[in-house]
């Protein structure tokens, strides 16, 4: 062989070497890396996971607030169709025990009055006998 096929075989085994050694390095770098990044995940899983769990908590406590909340709602609207049935049933009581009475009261009255006013009518109209003058019968006279 010629000296510059061991050149260049000398120079093709360094190649070599130095892309082994390059994969090497990268197969280690990569090995480091997946290691950061596997503990990097579990610490996030660590730090995450009780605040997952208190976000979980939070919204079951928020549903039954929620829950609650509509059941009082449900309630005082219950409460006020009562109150305002009862109000009702209050004002038509108040107003048949007050209105029925006043308007018996206003026929009395109103009858009262009629017979008063009758029996003014019947002295207007039975006045006491006077001797007409006789020139008041001429005047009635019609012929």
């Amino acid at each position: 062989m010629s000296d510059w096929a061991v050149v260049f075989l000398g120079v093709i085994a360094l190649a070599v070497t130095v892309m082994a050694a390059i994969q090497v390095g990268m197969v280690v770098y990569g090995a480091r890396l997946a290691r950061r990044v596997d503990r990097l995940a579990d610490q996030l899983d660590r730090e995450i996971k009780p605040l997952l769990t208190s976000l979980h908590t939070v919204g079951q406590e928020a549903a039954k607030a929620a829950t609650l909340a509509s059941a009082q709602m449900e309630r005082v609207d219950r409460l006020f169709a009562d109150v305002s049935a009862r109000i009702e049933e209050s004002v038509a009581a108040i107003q048949a025990t007050l209105v029925a009475p006043a308007r018996e009261g206003m026929a009395v009255f109103s009858g009262i009055r009629a017979a008063i006013a009758a029996l003014k009518g019947m002295r207007q109209a039975s006045p006491i006998p006077r001797h007409p003058h006789p020139d008041e019968d001429d005047a009635l006279f019609i012929g």
